[in-house]
């Protein structure tokens, strides 16, 4: 069969598409597998490094406690943008998450973290103020989370390989989907937090 110019075009574009995904597909699988093989600082109960393990063994046992940061990102009227979590995590895809959310590299600063993981899932360059501390503790792991809170009406710009897609959520919003399995278990525990921590203020 004779294709016109115009057609030959248009395979070539969608040949380049479908190269383009099978590509994308590789590069997110093996950052997967890079990820799943980083090492993390294991911690005590009293926050203090005392090893290291990899990712994949400290998400699949509790006793390695390791350092988490999150980050609620509201906007000016009060509305908090959460993420919704990559079908290629191995924890929770899927699900709606805390704004943003991640480990210490080895021997990184709670304050140094919290700054490249903003940059890296949200391209958001911003003042954050420290809130609290609390450990989270699932069937699969024990974290040990600083939490920031974050104001901006910015552009987002989020990481493919990490997120879905993410938008501002209003309080009723969030407080009418608790519980239904919307959300995972670590943004409830977060958002309780933040309750509790914003009733004292």
């Amino acid at each position: 069969m004779r294709l016109s110019p115009s057609d030959r075009w248009a395979g070539c574009q969608i040949r380049a598409l479908v190269d383009k995904v099978i590509l994308n597909n590789a590069e997110s699988q093996a950052k997967g597998i890079t990820m799943r093989n980083e090492y993390l600082n294991i911690i005590d109960g009293s926050g203090n490094i005392i090893g290291k393990a990899t990712r994949a063994e400290c998400h699949s046992n509790r006793s390695l406690a390791h350092r988490t940061v999150h980050v609620l990102v509201f906007n000016s009227k009060g509305d908090l943008f959460l993420q919704k979590r990559s079908m290629d995590k191995d924890i929770q895809p899927g699900k709606w998450d805390t704004s943003v959310g991640g480990h210490l590299d080895l021997d990184e600063t709670f304050d140094h973290a919290v700054r490249r993981e903003m940059k890296e899932e949200l391209g958001i360059v911003a003042p954050v103020k420290r809130m609290y501390e609390y450990w989270m503790h699932s069937d699969v792991e024990t974290e040990y989370v600083r939490t920031y809170i974050c104001t901006y009406d910015g552009d987002i710009e989020i990481d493919p390989n990490e997120i879905e897609c993410g938008r501002f959520w209003n309080r009723k919003e969030i407080e009418d989907n608790l519980g239904t399995g919307t959300f995972t278990p670590n943004f409830e525990q977060e958002y309780r937090q933040y309750l509790e921590w914003s009733n004292s203020e």
